[in-house]
């Protein structure tokens, strides 16, 4: 897990002269048996031309758990539905700084594994702003999204889920020892 910084109340949250805007997020890396990553291609309404792919989840509601807001994510993004339990613990944790439509946001984010053998992704759970943001979805091997020129993002991505996957994998061969 990587270390977070704080978050600053808006006013305090400023670098150079933008105002950030405190968010805490809740991801998942979304993987089928063959290894593969589930993300969703968007861009950002200000910005139509700025194309990039992103992993299910979003923000999260007021006193809603990480683990609890992923999970609600992930059936709003995607159809499947689990007890948030099912995602066990925090794989990575980050801070980011982005803007959207016009506003910046500093963003706390925890990310959570979770394995599939298969999944037939269902995306009438978006909300409006997800319906007018995301223009499809798609499954990545991590070798085949750092080669592909696309911009993604974390920019991390590609290294963490290949070092998730192999540790899972070392794992699994422990276990059956």
């Amino acid at each position: 897990m990587s270390a977070r910084s704080e978050l600053a109340s808006p006013a305090a949250a400023n670098s150079s002269s933008r105002v950030y805007t405190p968010r805490r997020a809740a991801r998942v890396l979304l993987v089928d048996a063959a290894g593969r990553v589930l993300l969703f291609e968007g861009f950002d309404p200000a910005r139509p031309g700025h194309r990039y792919w992103f992993t299910p989840g979003g923000g999260l509601d007021p006193a809603e758990s990480p683990a609890a807001g992923a999970a609600r994510e992930l059936a709003e993004e995607t159809g499947l539905r689990l007890d948030p339990a099912a995602l066990g613990e925090t794989v990575w944790s980050d801070t980011t700084e982005f803007t959207f439509d016009g506003t910046w946001y500093r963003q706390e984010q925890d990310f959570f594994l979770l394995r599939v053998q298969s999944w037939q992704v269902d995306t009438t759970g978006f909300n409006d702003i997800e319906q007018r943001s995301i223009a499809d979805h798609r499954w990545w091997f991590p070798d085949e999204l750092a080669a592909s020129g696309e911009r993604f993002y974390p920019p991390e991505l590609p290294a963490l889920l290949a070092r998730l996957l192999q540790s899972a994998a070392a794992g699994r061969d422990e276990a059956s020892c």
